[in-house]
């Protein structure tokens, strides 16, 4: 008896090789651009690397896309069969090959990152890499961040900063305008405030007359003695009444960390109205016992209904407060 062999044509199958490729191709990965794909390291290259993320060709990542920071060779970030997410750069070019990123992704993680501290109201730590006639450049998360001149609280140059580390609040944080800007002086009023009390007599150093008040220095940080502050007496010009480097007892009236803002005064100070511009030394003598009677004040404002306050303008005082303080936008660096 003779067997018979199965033998199947292709005719019978129906699905030659032709068949399946083009199948292949219906089912292949649609890649484009702003993916964030899986993929392996297939060869290392002088100034890159080719991966593996399942397309027809191997895709390509330069040495420039490896990271947020700078990168001398591609062994730094990458090695051979790593594994890893990457960026999808650009669409295919003329030989059909994707071009990767891992600093896009950082960024993206970066900018998230510095938004949730912002959010945190986080103090974050910094070292500054250079400055500019505007201010300091640092990096947050990769980022580089510019801390305006009017941000620094710090007797050097500016150009001394380069290479010390320092303590930061966040200012401005918008990725579309690829803008960060921080504040020293914000993080060390910050820091300051946690170690002062309203109703708390200090001493500081006149260290600027404008014709809204003068700014006294207080172990570093800077505080608004505003000139309805100064005196019970009407008073011209604080120009009048102080000089720079004079010295001065001052109380504390108000702690805003929010704004990183300390509110002064010598008014509450005076024994009688108008001792600021006539017997100063009475003042600071009896500045404590003065202090004193403005806390039992307030503790008993707190107990029961508060006293009724004399008006201030305070829209004033807070508009030139913010011209003194406002950042110095044009000064960063995209």
């Amino acid at each position: 008896m003779v067997s018979q062999k199965n033998t199947v044509s292709n005719k019978d199958i129906g699905f030659t090789h032709e068949d399946f490729a083009a199948l292949l191709d219906q089912y292949d990965y649609h890649f484009s651009p702003g993916d964030i794909v899986p993929g392996t390291v297939f060869s290392m290259e002088p100034r890159g690397a080719l991966i593996d993320i399942g397309a027809k060709t191997a895709a390509y990542i330069p040495i420039q896309e490896m990271s947020i920071n700078r990168v001398d060779d591609p062994s730094e970030v990458l090695q051979p069969d790593e594994t890893r997410e990457f960026f999808i750069l650009t669409d295919e070019n003329e030989d059909g090959q994707l071009t990767l990123s891992i600093r896009r992704i950082e960024y993206l993680r970066a900018w998230e990152r510095v938004r949730q501290l912002q959010a945190e109201d986080a103090t974050v730590r910094s070292n500054v890499f250079a400055t500019n006639r505007g201010g300091a450049l640092v990096r947050i998360e990769g980022l580089r961040g510019f801390i305006p001149g009017s941000h620094i609280s710090t007797r050097q140059a500016k150009e001394d900063l380069v290479g010390q580390d320092l303590p930061l609040k966040f200012l401005e944080v918008d990725e579309d305008r690829n803008r960060l800007v921080l504040s020293h002086r914000r993080a060390l009023v910050e820091r300051k405030m946690n170690g002062l009390q309203v109703g708390e007599v200090v001493t500081g150093m006149v260290r600027g007359i404008k014709p809204y008040g003068a700014f006294i220095d207080i172990g570093g940080v800077s505080g608004l003695l505003h000139i309805s502050e100064i005196s019970h007496d009407h008073i011209d010009t604080p120009h009048s009444v102080f000089a720079v480097n004079d010295e001065l007892k001052v109380m504390i009236i108000d702690l805003d960390a929010e704004r990183g803002r300390i509110s002064l005064s010598t008014k509450q100070l005076e024994p009688e109205a108008g001792d600021m511009l006539k017997n100063r030394d009475l003042v600071f003598e009896k500045a404590e016992e003065m202090a004193e009677k403005y806390r039992q004040k307030l503790l008993q404002q707190q107990q029961g209904e508060p006293e009724e306050l004399v008006e201030v303008d305070l829209e004033e005082e807070i508009a030139a407060v913010e011209e003194e303080l406002e950042p110095v936008a044009s000064g960063v660096e995209e």
